[in-house]
């Protein structure tokens, strides 16, 4: 995938990020549902209130695995904290924290890569850029 289409993934995965609970909600259910089973890992945190009423609560952590790449995301009372994984077989080489933009760029250059070689992924970028 050319650059150009890796920066127009990546601002396609910035847009409506002001409100960062819905947004961090909104992007787990969509790549939960266009990735393939197993590459993404959503935790929730989910209140009382929300349990009794069958709400499914707040995305806690966001865990993406594509390639020899994990990239999670952690939300904790507004605030979100990003890591980036160099993993090869299950087993952690490397990790940085990031920023929320950083962690986006990442998220779309292994999101170009992985649609190189998967249907899914390919499906994921496609309506990522509609």
């Amino acid at each position: 995938m050319a650059e150009r289409e890796v920066e127009l993934l990546a601002a396609a995965l910035r847009r409506d990020s002001a409100d960062l609970n819905l947004y961090v909600n909104v992007l787990a259910a969509n790549l939960a549902d266009l990735l393939p089973p197993g590459a993404v890992r959503v935790e929730r945190r989910r209140s009382v209130t929300q349990r009794l009423a069958g709400r499914e609560g707040a995305v806690a952590e966001l865990d993406v695995a594509l390639g020899e790449q994990g990239l999670s995301l952690w939300m904790d009372r507004g605030r979100v904290t990003g890591e980036i994984r160099h993993e090869v077989r299950g087993i952690v080489l490397s990790r940085r924290p990031v920023g929320m933009d950083e962690w986006i760029d990442a998220l779309a250059r292994s999101l170009a890569e992985a649609a190189a070689s998967n249907a899914r992924a390919r499906q994921a970028v496609e309506r990522f850029l509609a």
